[in-house]
């Protein structure tokens, strides 16, 4: 004689208990709150954007509105088209390049030397480093002004790059620093043991392991020195080698207010930096591993 079990058709589902407070509300309100911040920054960027598309005479109507009551469609051909604009891109592209390439290239051996040998005077070294970021280029400016009149640098571009990889440099290498003084030892003394040499060890292994950080410090370095103003504004004087930020002055002076082209050149300035975080974002964390994968 067989006895068989009841079949269970199915369990009643047990219910969670509804949460309340912070806790309910959270899934939702996060991204709520994440809207409006990002909202509240985007803000300016979208009123220079539409004050682009308006006439100059409907930027300066009170009281001000979002829209356009005039649109505008001829104002970013006018400012591309315009070869003083194109005279100060060039310059603040070549400054700002040229200076992110000096502080890159100096700051890595600095900073791996930092944090791999011990020496005298190597917490003095990093003291007076970081004693650099304490000062500001506006309240050295005139003693850069008269060292620069002194070696006959005043409105050349070598001045402004000099200075802006000179100002930035000690960030590079406080961040690099922490990078390459955070990885193990081990990392290297086994690539040493595969018969790498000391270029060959910084080159193939520590750089990609500290690509976040080189990642970092050109992006500041670059956004410093193209937004960089009261430097570029003392020591240059021709129109032409100008850089963006201080040329952009031109289309608003006692005579004549363009402000729809001001507006424009604003919005086309901000492009580069969005296209150069946007070209290397990808390698913030891709560049945690990849040096350690043989």
């Amino acid at each position: 004689m067989s006895t068989t079990s009841p079949r269970v058709t199915g369990a009643p589902a047990v219910s969670r208990p509804r949460q309340r407070g912070w806790r309910g509300i959270r899934p939702w309100a996060m991204p709520v709150i994440g809207l409006g911040v990002a909202f509240a920054f985007l803000w300016p960027y979208l009123v220079m954007l539409l004050d682009a598309f308006r006439p100059s005479s409907d930027v300066v109507k009170t009281p001000p509105s979002l829209l356009p009551e005039q649109w505008k469609w001829t104002t970013f051909s006018e400012v591309l088209g315009d070869e003083r604009f194109l005279a100060w891109l060039k310059s603040s592209l070549l400054i700002s390049l040229s200076s992110t390439a000096i502080v890159v290239v100096v700051a890595i051996p600095a900073a791996y030397f930092t944090a791999r040998f011990r020496f005298r005077g190597r917490m003095a070294f990093l003291f007076l480093v970081l004693v650099t970021q304490m000062f500001a280029p506006t309240s050295l400016v005139v003693g850069i002004y008269r060292e620069f009149y002194a070696l006959t640098l005043v409105d050349t571009y070598q001045a402004l790059i000099l200075t802006n990889a000179a100002f930035n440099l000690a960030f590079a290498i406080w961040i690099l620093h922490g990078f390459f003084a955070s990885i193990p030892l081990e990392v290297e003394e086994a690539a040493a043991l595969d018969g790498a040499s000391r270029w060959q060890v910084l080159r193939r292994v520590m750089l990609p392991l500290t690509l976040p950080g080189l990642v970092t410090a050109t992006i500041f370095t670059f956004i410093a020195a193209w937004n960089e103003y009261v430097v570029a504004l003392t020591l240059m004087i021709d129109d032409d080698r100008k850089p963006l930020t201080v040329g952009m002055r031109a289309y608003i002076t006692g005579y004549e207010q363009h402000w729809d082209q001001l507006f424009a050149a604003s919005v086309i300035a901000v492009v580069p930096v969005v296209i150069l975080f946007a070209f290397i974002e990808k390698h913030l964390v891709g560049g945690l591993t990849a040096g350690s994968v043989k």
